[in-house]
């Protein structure tokens, strides 16, 4: 039987992160992963050049049934740390909107760094847990038919989205084999479905991009692009809506977050009143959004009632949307193993000694634009301060 101090499952973000701090602690570490090669959720981020942290990070970008769990991890280990490594890795990078940082090259840049940081660690490929028994003194791992016996156990193999990547609920089966409660899982950051007529609309106006627009639900809202697609609704603000978004509500959608409408209309009257209404809202928006949502006549011919309801449409569109794409296209996963059994310093299991958790798999769910990287590397780099 193979032994070992520390055994990491997953080679993603946060698990070669871990293997990284406890390798260079001067732990005996093995990764394992079950895919061909790590990294893959990196590399294929960012369209292909990582948007691997925010200069925003900061706990109010995170969403969990216990807001204050992911306090201590983003302070220890933050942002500017990550991007410290970077810089010290000689990968150049550069600020897209919003705070995103992306590499000027490829993500491949960034795998390199991670896994030049874990030349202590045993990383491994085409590794597959069959089953996990606890043992006096730690774990015993049936991989790929052979034992691995290890004092503690990490789990990093993240949630169920963008299951061609490989992902799936592994996570949670390990989480419940050891006695710990999930928050139901569904998917996050992932474009909205819609049937009838708001379907029928967005298929129209496929290919189109409002930017910005504001997308609302209840008391959380975002300024940022929406894109209509034959499928429903996406774009950065109904992936960041998505995420807080409960099945059954409404969301409102202003296409013009930075006027009021049916004040700028009915002072067109005065200078503009000979043209078309659909002729004046094309000033504002995309032509063919325009002609979809205003009538025919002169602004003024157009009685107030009239343009009160063009302006409804522009600065408060409200629908229900019937659903989400699902894990197929959700960039992460909301919900995930109960923080609350969860040390937020060390990610020590509460429940087994020696057993952490790390990364998406953990209930925290961050906005869209690097923030769940920066989560994966403080919750991976407080793990292995103590493995």
């Amino acid at each position: 039987m193979e032994t070992t101090d520390i055994v990491i499952a997953g080679g993603g973000a946060a698990g070669l992160m871990a293997a990284a701090q406890a390798a260079q602690r001067g732990r005996k570490v093995i990764l394992l992963e079950k895919g061909p090669s790590v990294g893959e959720k990196i590399r294929i981020s960012g369209g292909g050049r990582c948007n691997f942290t925010n200069i925003h990070c900061a706990p109010n970008r995170y969403i969990s049934k216990n807001p204050h769990f992911c306090k201590s991890a983003l302070a220890r280990y933050t942002q500017h740390d990550f991007i410290a490594l970077v810089k010290k890795h000689d990968i150049a990078y550069h600020e897209k909107t919003l705070g995103q940082l992306f590499c000027d090259g490829k993500s491949q840049q960034i795998i390199d760094m991670l896994l030049k940081e874990c030349e202590g660690a045993d990383v491994r490929v085409g590794q597959e847990i069959n089953a996990i028994d606890k043992t006096d003194n730690g774990f015993i791992l049936d991989v790929n038919g052979d034992d691995i016996a290890c004092e503690k156990l990490v789990i990093a193999t993240g949630g169920p989205s963008i299951p061609k990547m490989g992902a799936t609920n592994y996570a949670y089966e390990i989480a419940r084999q050891f006695g710990h409660n999930i928050i139901t899982p569904r998917a996050a950051l992932v474009p909205l479905t819609f049937t009838d007529d708001v379907l029928n609309l967005a298929r129209e106006l496929s290919g189109i991009s409002v930017d910005p627009a504001r997308v609302s639900y209840e008391d959380t809202s975002f300024d940022e692009a929406v894109l209509f697609t034959h499928r429903g609704l996406s774009g950065p603000a109904i992936l960041q809506i998505s995420s807080y978004w409960n099945e059954g509500d409404e969301i409102t959608v202003n296409l013009c977050p930075s006027f009021d409408a049916f004040v700028a209309l009915k002072n067109a009257r005065k200078t503009d009143g000979k043209k078309q209404i659909a002729t004046l809202v094309s000033q504002w928006l995309p032509q063919r959004i325009a002609d979809k949502i205003c009538p025919a006549g002169t602004i003024a011919d157009a009685p107030d009632e009239k343009l009160s309801a063009v302006a409804q449409k522009i600065n408060a569109w409200k629908f229900k949307p019937n659903g989400t794409e699902g894990y197929r296209t959700a960039e992460v996963t909301r919900g995930g193993i109960d923080t609350d059994e969860i040390s937020s310093k060390t990610f020590e299991s509460k429940k087994t000694p020696g057993l952490y958790f790390i990364g998406e798999c953990v209930d925290v769910t961050g906005w869209l634009g690097g923030y769940n990287f920066q989560w994966a590397w403080s919750s991976g780099w407080c793990a292995g301060q103590v493995l």
